[in-house]
């Protein structure tokens, strides 16, 4: 990351973060960045990340566990197909046992 990272760049670090079989929220990274207002940037940096393997997109899900971003995948159901090979349940586009699954990118300052 150069010293001047856009916006964008720092979401997709964050998302790098995510851990395997885990999900977070758009708010809780605009939260983590400092920019809790900024939700939707969030979103439309997770949707610009989709040809950018190295990101999982798929692992942030709106703060109720709604898969909000599924229709910018290549199909439909590619988010859900992606988080259930983590393992990940999701039944009627919501993340199963939500609260368990979060991971909260505060975790790592503190």
């Amino acid at each position: 990351m150069d010293s001047d990272p856009s916006f964008y760049q720092l979401v997709w670090e964050v998302a790098k973060l995510i851990p395997y079989g885990r999900v977070t929220s758009y708010g809780a990274i605009a939260k983590a960045l400092g920019s809790a207002q900024s939700s939707r940037m969030v979103g439309w940096a997770m949707n610009a990340a989709h040809p950018i393997p190295e990101i999982p997109a798929h692992r942030v899900v709106n703060r109720n566990g709604l898969l909000t971003g599924k229709k910018h995948f290549t199909t439909p159901d590619t988010m859900q197909q992606l988080l259930e090979s983590e393992g990940v349940k999701v039944v009627d586009d919501r993340v199963v046992d939500f609260s368990r699954l979060f991971w909260d990118p505060l975790e790592l300052l503190r």
